[in-house]
């Protein structure tokens, strides 16, 4: 079987396995991977009134400082959705497996706080490090993010 043939199966079995799920890779903090198979989300859908949800963080920024290389660390980021209509966060992702938020999967009501929780494993980093959570939300925008940075010594 020459090269050419061979490409063109692996991208053709890539493209049909890929349209189903989407699947995420988590490493937990021990060293350990686990896969979760997750529904492709739907986007939000946008209210025909023109209402939106507004997430007012306390900040969108948090700083570590200079940690172990060892040490796992975690922050909050709180919240209130000064917005119209009920905040719907419909996914939050980190740019690297190293950072895993949690964020609440019922709707925020008006008026009302909620947390994201970001870990921050820094396992086989050294030096400054700077990260980003994306929010995939109801806001005007339709996605908030977050940052976390940390100066990593062995």
């Amino acid at each position: 079987m020459n090269y050419k043939s061979l490409s063109l199966a692996l991208i053709a079995t890539l493209a049909l396995v890929s349209c189903k799920k989407e699947i995420e890779v988590k490493k937990e903090f021990q060293g350990k991977e686990t896969v979760t198979e997750q529904p492709v989300t739907t986007p939000v859908a946008v209210d025909p009134n023109g209402k939106f949800a507004k997430m007012d963080f306390s900040s969108l920024e948090h700083d570590f400082g200079t940690i172990n290389g060892d040490d796992r660390v975690e922050t909050v980021f709180t919240f209130t959705n000064s917005g119209d209509t009920d905040l719907v966060i419909s996914k939050a992702h980190g740019s690297c497996g190293c950072t895993v938020p949690e964020y609440p999967k019922e709707p925020i009501a008006p008026g009302e706080k909620g947390e994201i929780k970001v870990s921050f494993s820094p396992k086989g980093k050294n030096g400054m490090q700077n990260k980003t959570v994306t929010l995939t939300t109801n806001t005007k925008t339709g996605s908030e993010v977050l940052n976390i940075k940390a100066n990593i010594v062995k």
